[in-house]
């Protein structure tokens, strides 16, 4: 039975997934720095550990930032690569089961898609992603792991680096009850720990993603917000968007194998005759 393999090359991890009658098939991250590395040890990872021989590979479809890095057919099979808002927009709706919703697909810096049935559009971004993450971390806390600085972060705690609503006045404040944020690291003290100012740094990244997606939904005239990538699946998300959740009547969605999400859209798009480009070779 033939299977179509979705590959998503990023700038710090590779992801892999088979689309297969409609259904995905053992998805799986590499870590790697170089692009074509990672991509080949994904697929070499992906077909020894299901087994697969190269003769049931139908199509192979790559994306993301290191597709460019690709000039060749891989392993002689039919390769092709895929505009990344696109495989963003099909794979966020394809994991939700929603018809038309916002995608935020944060990486190392947050691309935001309109996405419906009819027409897949990027209406926009930010720089502020993991990659803020990461290099508030190395040099803040000399930590540029992200699993230890996610870690590190559990035992933290936010009122001894934000600075909230309630600590500016007793006032209720419409719209604003007395946790929400005022200033992020506004009140950073000298007792700060490792763990508070870990934490206080993946906070203001995804609170700077969420205010940006709630504007761009907004103005986009969408309710529901699909969020995707690496960052969607850190524990302190669903925390953080909750609340966005509560303050602003914007629906969150963190979806089953958010992080492999643009992966699948890539798959989609030959599986559904969408706009891709073959790679030849010549």
């Amino acid at each position: 039975m033939s299977i179509t393999i979705g590959i998503d090359i990023g700038g710090s991890t590779t992801k892999i997934i088979g689309v297969q009658d409609g259904a995905i098939v053992t998805p799986m991250l590499v870590r790697a720095t170089d692009p074509i590395a990672s991509l080949f040890g994904a697929f070499g990872k992906f077909i020894d550990g299901n087994s697969l021989p190269l003769k049931s590979v139908e199509q192979i479809m790559i994306t993301g930032v290191g597709a460019s890095y690709i000039s060749k057919p891989i392993y002689g099979l039919p390769t092709a690569r895929v505009e990344e808002f696109l495989a963003n927009g099909l794979g966020g709706l394809f994991l939700t089961g929603m018809n038309h919703a916002l995608i935020v697909s944060m990486g190392t810096g947050t691309a935001l898609v309109e996405a419906s049935e009819e027409s897949i559009k990027h209406i926009g971004g930010t720089g502020v992603g993991g990659g803020t993450i990461l290099g508030l971390s190395s040099r803040m806390l000399n930590i540029r792991d992200i699993e230890l600085i996610i870690k590190t972060a559990e035992d933290g705690d936010l009122s001894h680096v934000d600075l909230m609503v309630g600590d500016l006045t007793r006032d209720v404040l419409p719209g604003l009850p007395p946790y929400t944020t005022a200033s992020n690291f506004g009140r950073i003290s000298d007792v700060a720990t490792s763990g508070d100012i870990a934490l206080g740094i993946i906070n203001l990244v995804l609170q700077a993603i969420g205010m940006t997606a709630i504007f761009a939904a907004r103005g986009a005239g969408v309710k529901d917000v699909a969020l995707i990538g690496n960052l969607s699946v850190i524990p302190q998300c669903r925390d953080v968007f909750e609340i966005l959740r509560q303050l602003f009547s914007i629906n969150f969605i963190i979806p089953g194998n958010a992080e492999y999400a643009t992966a699948v859209g890539a798959a989609l798009a030959y599986v559904r005759n969408k706009r891709y480009d073959s790679i030849t070779g010549f």
